[in-house]
């Protein structure tokens, strides 16, 4: 079982002198975001957060502006307290801990990375970078050497020496996320890093950010209104309005499975052909009465786009395959489902 680095239990953030009323009038009396305002003169901010996030995986946060998802990310890191509920981390409760600790985590065991990276204009790329380690005190030597590294994993040796306006925006971002990476952090807090560039960096930078990740094992929560973008780096994603996560689950889960019309209109756009899985919407064997004595066969991890090319060389449904037996079968009719999604 991986290890659980992150977890929030029944986080609240509501902004206000009567912030423990509103909270109270929302649980008992069901009222939401404007009666709470009107009433009570307070702001919901988040509403009863509950989630862990095992090592190693990116966890995406996504919602519309003022859904919430700004705020609930910085109560792991603690710049925001809550109202009620605990914050996790590696199983310390960073509610109990001291300000000298809580300092130690951030710089230590905390990334964070904005959507604008604020490069301190005068100091050069390698010293923009090595600057989380300036602050720790450490040698000279030694932090232009993981600077050096850290830009190394994000493609940008030979721009040591340069000043952040000789880089385009998508080269700042890497600086920003390789400045993130030089204190070897546990925890990466990305809040909309790639949101204000062009769309084939931000592409780029989706697919290196992923493998990067992947390649160092760091547990990531990315905030992001883009559900394409989610859905094309997430593990999971956590869907959020006015406060509360409405859905979490897989990309296919949530595409496949809408938890109500706030969420089905999100995916409704979205294509399904290399998301959903035939394990997904295949059937029991059992359920089809013709012959399949010729039937096309397919792995259970095999896409729609691919189950779409078998069908079109074929008159018979596919067979759907788990380390050489047979599972399941997709029909014509079933396909078509799948590819229509939650509908």
């Amino acid at each position: 079982m991986n290890e659980t680095v992150i977890k929030l239990t029944d986080v609240w953030k509501v902004f206000g002198a009567r912030a423990m009323e509103a909270m109270e009038a929302i649980k008992n009396e069901g009222i939401g975001k404007p009666e709470a305002l009107e009433r009570f003169s307070c702001v919901i901010g988040v509403q009863s957060a509950t989630f862990e996030v095992p090592r190693g995986e990116i966890f995406c946060i996504m919602g519309l502006s003022g859904s919430g998802k700004s705020t609930l990310v910085r109560h792991v890191n603690r710049l925001i307290e809550p109202t009620a509920g605990t914050i996790e981390l590696m199983g310390q409760d960073i509610s109990a801990i001291s300000s000298s600790e809580l300092r130690r985590i951030r710089s230590q065991q905390i990334g964070m990375v904005f959507q604008h990276m604020a490069l301190m204009p005068h100091r050069s790329v390698r010293d923009n970078v090595a600057y989380p380690l300036e602050i720790r005190k450490v040698s000279k030597s030694k932090r232009w050497a993981v600077s050096d590294h850290a830009l190394s994993l994000v493609d940008l040796e030979g721009y040591e020496d340069r000043l952040p306006k000789e880089l385009s925006g998508g080269m700042q971002q890497r600086v920003g996320i390789a400045r993130a990476l030089a204190s070897d952090p546990e925890i990466l807090l990305m809040d909309e890093p790639f949101s204000a560039l062009d769309p084939l960096i931000r592409l780029q930078l989706q697919d290196q950010f992923k493998a990067l990740v992947a390649q160092l094992k760091k547990t990531t929560l990315f905030i992001t209104h883009d559900l394409d973008e989610a859905i094309r780096i997430g593990h999971r994603i956590a869907i959020m309005k006015d406060g509360l996560i409405v859905q979490i689950g897989t990309p296919e889960e949530i595409v496949m499975n809408p938890a109500d019309a706030y969420v089905r209109e999100f995916v409704q756009g979205i294509s399904k052909l290399k998301l959903v899985k035939a394990h997904s919407i295949m059937e029991p064997l059992d359920s089809y009465s013709g012959s399949i004595a010729d039937a096309p066969r397919a792995d259970h991890n095999a896409d729609l786009d691919q189950l779409i090319d078998l069908s079109v060389n074929s008159e018979q449904p596919v067979i759907i395959t788990d380390n050489g037996s047979d599972v399941g079968i997709v029909t014509r009719p079933r396909l078509l489902r799948g590819i229509q999604g939650g509908k």
